[in-house]
């Protein structure tokens, strides 16, 4: 059995691109240029990654996945859990005027 957590977060959950820029480049020792080409993809594309103006695609997941030799559900659910606080705070006004339905017992 779990217990559903009910507490808003106050603080932004971290990007992919922070993750990588700040603990996984210099833990490797990896440079913008290194990277995309043994990730197979632009050095923009990377660029774009690390500064957050880009999400982790699940393709881009794979690829992550693949170099690190870790899990796309990892790189899935970080940007996930952006994604959705993001939406949370551009929509929020909307969604507070959705009454939830209750079910008949």
């Amino acid at each position: 059995m779990s217990i559903p957590n009910r507490r808003k977060r106050n603080v932004r959950p971290t990007h992919p691109g922070e993750m990588l820029r700040e603990d996984f480049f210099p833990d490797y020792g990896l440079t913008v240029s290194s990277f995309a080409k043994a990730i197979g993809v632009s050095r923009q594309t990377v660029n774009d990654l690390l500064r957050e103006r880009r999400s982790v695609s699940p393709e881009m997941a794979l690829r992550l996945s693949r170099f690190f030799e870790n899990t796309p559900e990892f790189w899935l659910n970080a940007q996930q859990a952006v994604d959705l606080w993001d939406a949370a705070r551009n929509i929020k006004t909307e969604i507070d005027r959705i009454t939830p339905v209750k079910a008949f017992a």
